[in-house]
This record gives C-alpha cells, structure tokens and sequence, in this order.
C-alpha cells in the first residue's frame, strides 16, 4: 500500500485519524487534491462529486475544504446542506449522474477522531486496484493543493448547494410496507447514539402512527458516555434499558454516520451481528426473491447453511465494503454484508445502510408476527443449529506485530475442542475452520492498532474454548 503524507493510509473503509494530529486541513487538502487528480484522470469529472459530512467536530467546515480543492481543479462540488448518513449521500450519487463522493466522517470511531470515505458512481466503495491508484496519486501531489475560495466556488457554480435526503427518506418510505409495520403496534426504540442518524426513523414513519421512542438523538460531537459509537455492546447497554423501561418490542441503533446497525431484542439483550446478517439473508431470500449472498471471512457460517436450503451461491471476501460492494455488483447478489453490523441490500443501492436494515428487520417482524427472540429461535431450527458469537480486541504494540503474525501464522492445529479442522483461510488474517460450521479467525483492524479475534461456535462454551485458544496464539493481554 502507498505511503500517504505523514504516513496516512487508507484502511478497510477509508482515511480516520486523531483531529489535530494526523487529521489536518492540510492533510485533508492534500488527499482531496489527489482524488481531485485522479477522478479528472480516470472519472467523468465534469458531473461533479458529492460532499458530505457527519455531525462529529468540525466535520463541516472540513466538507467545505474538501470543496474548495475539488472546485480548485475544475471538479463540480455537490455539497450537502445538513449533516447527512453516509447512505443517503450514496444515495444521492447516481441520482444526481455524479461520479462519486467524497464522505467526511470516521464512523464508529472515537469522538477524537475524523476520516474519509470515498464512493463511486453507484455511490458504492471503491474497488481495492482504483483505491490502490488513488493513493498513488494522493502521493504523487506533494501538497502541491488547488483551491478556490467556498464563496468564490459556490459564485461560479462549482459548489452547489443539494438536499441528500429527501429523495431518500422517500425511497425507504417505498422499500418497505411501512402502514403495515405500523399496524403490528410494536413499540421501536431507536438509538441514534448522537450521530447523524437522529430522525431518520421518525421521518420515514412519519403520519403512520408507529410507536417510536428515539434516543440519544441530540447533536454532540462529544459522544456523552459512549467511547465511540459503535452499534455493539457495551455501548448498546443503553439502549437495552430502554427497551425494557418502555416495554419495547425491539431496538435499534445505528452508528456515527448510520451505515451499521445494532438490534437489541425484547428483553433488552443485544442480537449479534452474525445473527442479524443472518436474519437479514434469510428474510431476502424468503420474501423478497432468490439470488446469491456475498459476505466477509469474518461473518457467520449460518450464511452458508442458507445458501444451502435456497440453492443459492454464497461468496466470501475480504473485510470492507470494498471488496464486498465490488463482489455484490459483480455477481449480482441480494445481499451482502459484514461482521461490523454492516449490511447492503442490493435491490436498494451497493452500500451499507443502518436505517434500511433496520426498517428490513421490523418488516421481517411484521410479516412474521415474531419477536426479535422468535425470529432467532425459528432461524436457528430453520438451520437445525444454534450460532453463538463473540469478537476480542486487542491493542498491541506496534513493535510486536512482526512476532503476533509469525505466531499467527504458525498456528495450525489439526482439531480445535475436539473438533477436527476443516480447512485454515489465510486472504484476509487466519482462519480456522471446523467440520462443525465452527471458526476462529485472528486479524489486526485495517482502520485502528488492534488486533482483533473472532469466533462462531454451534455453544456458548465452544466458542469461549476458540477464543482462549487463539487469545493464548497471539500472547497479546488484553486490557
């Protein structure tokens, strides 16, 4: 991977680093003036780029500089004109025949921090070779940034003003059955954890009657009691007692920038990601029409039992959207997803949407007439096994990542709690399948210092024995 300037790098899901430090306005210049560069080299540039941003600190007056470099190389800047999802601006691209987006958020990430995510024309990841080249060139500028003044942009027409989303709070309205949704009179808690989701929900289900109590929906770049907001416990403890106080049917919470879900049942305990995509993929399958499922090596082997019992191809990829948006397209698959909550139901656009999968999953609910429990429970018989999951994170210090991997790599055990090993995938970390549907996979994060251990086991025991096993592999303590 290319170097950056000031050894800043693209991850899984773009540029996130801490505001001050490595995330800069020059910095911020610096990489918009490569994309700028590549976009007029390789993109029909002169339909212009979205802008959009978050609700985190600064995150506006960081679009408006990313507009001036755009508008500084001749490329049309179409900005956003309210802290926007980072769906609904992907959204927008093809309806507005743009050639891309620029996004600036950091998603889950500590309130410390900012970032940036890119979008082509279909308003879904960039392919990793275009990201390759992208910071190829983002090298190649030196800080040798174009600008144009904002006003002096917006004077001459190369910044324009647009609403990302109200044409997508219509299309949601149109996805689903929302009048019968409403008609269920389940009782929605929903958990904005301060980010740029807040009213979403309330907008779509506006007139219906739907029950909603919304949470945590204020703005506050600070992200009161969350070390960041990432749809997962314990950040979804909140939530759970809410649930509970307001004797809610479910709960759902979305991220920072509202790509990623959480789903908290009616009891006020968190359904795992691997379950929900899961939930998801069968929910397509079953009432919205057959076709393929793309998912990451760190998503659930109960994807591959579904495949089975609809007959229907299951690909896996590597982690971030740019390879599973890239993958979706390609093998024209209903849906897609990802361990981080992270879900794309292509039928609607080739990106991830919280609110979307959220809305899905009370359409699922209303088509059922099951509880969030319920539907686990029938998807569990459905399969003929249960699933249980859990994800270890690690910091580790950056001089012992060369020891970490060539332990990694050296674990290679013929059984795992007495299971025997399937089969050890190595494209994206290393994991270890067993006969059973069972894995453990160990990788270090693409977006933060962490090293990061999976497991999905058919009991609760099973996995915690995964867990240990390659916990103990990596001699790495958590903390």
């Amino acid at each position: 991977m290319s170097e950056l300037p000031s050894g800043l790098k693209f991850g899984t899901d773009g540029w996130r680093a801490v505001i001050g430090e490595d995330y800069t306005f020059s910095n911020l210049r610096w990489v918009v003036q490569g994309i700028a560069t590549y976009v007029r080299r390789n993109w029909n540039y002169k339909e212009g780029i979205v802008v959009g941003y978050d609700r985190r600190f600064g995150s506006e007056r960081f679009a408006m500089a990313a507009c001036e470099v755009l508008a500084g190389n001749g490329v049309t800047a179409h900005l956003v004109r309210e802290p926007t999802t980072t769906p609904a601006i992907a959204y927008a691209v093809p309806k507005l025949a743009a050639s891309g987006a620029i996004i600036i958020t950091a998603s889950h990430n500590p309130p410390s921090d900012n970032g940036l995510k890119i979008r082509d024309f279909t308003g879904a990841a960039v392919k990793p070779e275009d990201l390759v080249e992208i910071e190829n060139t983002i090298a190649e500028q030196k800080g040798n940034v174009q600008r144009k003044a904002f006003a002096l942009g917006r004077e001459e027409g190369l910044v324009r003003m647009v609403d990302a989303r109200t044409e997508y709070i219509a299309a949601l309205r149109d996805f689903v059955d929302i009048e019968n949704i409403a008609k269920q009179g389940y009782k929605v808690v929903v958990d904005a954890m301060y980010g740029v989701g807040a009213g979403y929900f309330s907008d779509v289900f506006y007139g219906t009657g739907q029950q909603l109590v919304e949470i945590r929906q204020e703005h506050n770049p600070a992200f009161p009691g969350l070390a960041r907001p990432e749809p997962i416990p314990p950040y979804t403890d909140v939530l759970g007692e809410a649930v509970l106080s307001h004797d809610a049917a479910v709960g759902i919470v979305n991220d920072g920038d509202a790509d990623r879900l959480g789903i908290v049942d009616e009891t006020g305990v968190f359904v795992d990601q691997l379950r929900v995509m899961s939930l998801l993929a069968y929910y397509m399958l079953e009432h919205r029409g057959k076709g393929p499922i793309v998912r990451t090596v760190t998503t659930s082997s109960m994807l591959d039992r579904l495949g089975e019992l609809y007959k229907v191809p299951v690909h896996e990829t590597g982690v971030g959207m740019k390879y599973v948006a890239p993958k979706l397209v390609e093998t024209g698959a209903v849906i897609g997803g990802e361990e981080s909550g992270g879900y794309v139901i292509a039928e609607h656009m080739p990106e991830r949407d919280g609110v979307m999968s959220g809305l899905l999953i009370l359409d699922l609910m209303a088509r059922e007439g099951k509880l969030p429990n319920e539907l686990v429970t029938g998807l569990f018989n459905k399969l003929g096994k249960e699933s249980y999951y859990h994800r270890i994170d690690m910091e580790f210090l950056e001089q012992d990542r060369s020891r970490i991997l060539h332990q990694v790599e050296n674990f290679r055990p013929s059984s795992l709690a007495g299971v025997p090993v399937k089969d050890i995938v190595t494209f994206d970390g290393h994991k270890i399948r067993l006969n059973d549907g069972s894995w453990v996979l160990i990788r270090f994060s693409g977006t933060e210092s962490l090293l990061r251990i999976y497991g999905e086991a058919t009991s609760n025991e099973m996995l915690m024995n995964l867990l240990s096993e390659g916990q103990k592999t990596t001699e790495v303590k958590t903390k």
